[in-house]
């Protein structure tokens, strides 16, 4: 891919988030699920860090940089479409490190990534908002440097991870818009109220992750939200329906799962081209 190319993504990748007619984006975990999904009319495609990890047996927050990134130029190179990374906390503590891995996301081939402020530290798992701030400002400052305008989501994760402090949580999202971020996110709310405070106390178009006790899409639209990720989601009902069909044949010794094979191979050959 070309730097025009990739630019051309990048900017429609932008262009989709407009506040009161979410972008749907969903989280392919291989190249397989990035070709279905495509197929179905989606019209962007971003990695899941949780989904990508469980192809590899492992628990999310385990996958290296390397590891991610070349994960990330495989979805690009499934499809056509704009593709945004999770990139964790990019993979390093100080803004330096940060820089470094959102070159190498420029190098994927992507059209956008996202930076949280979880420290993976239990004892201290958010960063301090100064800290934080520099290390969205550092990857904003690479995002934003070269031919290329990667699309940076500044990433809050305050709910995932037990301080449901919405007003410090607001706080970030600001400090990320001033560092430089074109989007905002802080995943885990589900209070409307909470969205909607979110929302209006920022310029940048929002994301909010699909979960459940969420808002619907139609709600979220009414709230102004500009985008709708489902994380890991896809891919883990991906692995619940494997365990339905494999504890069937172990217990019942019956075949029920089949009845859906036709479907799911009749997509496959649709999406990969056969």
């Amino acid at each position: 891919m070309t730097p025009a190319e990739q630019q051309q993504r990048a900017e429609r990748f932008l262009a989709l988030h407009r506040p009161g007619e979410p972008l749907l984006i969903p989280n392919p975990w291989d190249a397989g699920s990035a070709k279905v999904l495509a197929s179905l009319g989606y019209e962007a495609l971003a990695t899941t860090s949780s989904g990508h990890a469980a192809t590899l047996g492992r628990l999310d927050g385990s996958v290296t940089r390397e590891e991610a990134i070349a994960h990330a130029a495989t979805i690009v190179a499934a499809t056509h479409l704009p593709v945004s990374a999770d990139l964790e906390n990019a993979f390093g503590d100080e803004p330096a490190a940060v820089a470094q891995t959102i070159e190498l996301a420029l190098g994927a081939g992507l059209a956008g990534c996202s930076v949280e402020d979880f420290s993976g530290d239990g004892d201290g798992p958010i960063y301090d908002l100064a800290l934080a701030r520099e290390r969205v400002a550092a990857a904003a400052e690479v995002a934003h440097a070269g031919p290329v305008h990667l699309v940076l989501t500044g990433r809050a994760e305050n709910h995932l991870h037990g301080r449901d402090d919405l007003a410090d949580t607001i706080a970030r999202l600001q400090a990320y818009q001033e560092a430089g971020a074109d989007v905002l996110y802080a995943p885990g709310l589900t209070r409307s109220e909470d969205i909607r405070q979110v929302v209006t106390s920022v310029d940048l178009p929002v994301n909010v992750l699909a979960r459940a006790g969420a808002p619907s899409v139609s709600e979220l639209a009414a709230l102004g939200v500009s985008r709708i990720s489902v994380g890991g989601a896809f891919a883990f009902a991906a692995l619940g329906a494997l365990v339905e069909a494999a504890r069937e044949l172990r217990d019942e010794g019956t075949y029920a799962y089949t009845e859906r094979t036709a479907f799911g191979v009749r997509t496959a050959r649709e999406a990969f081209g056969a």
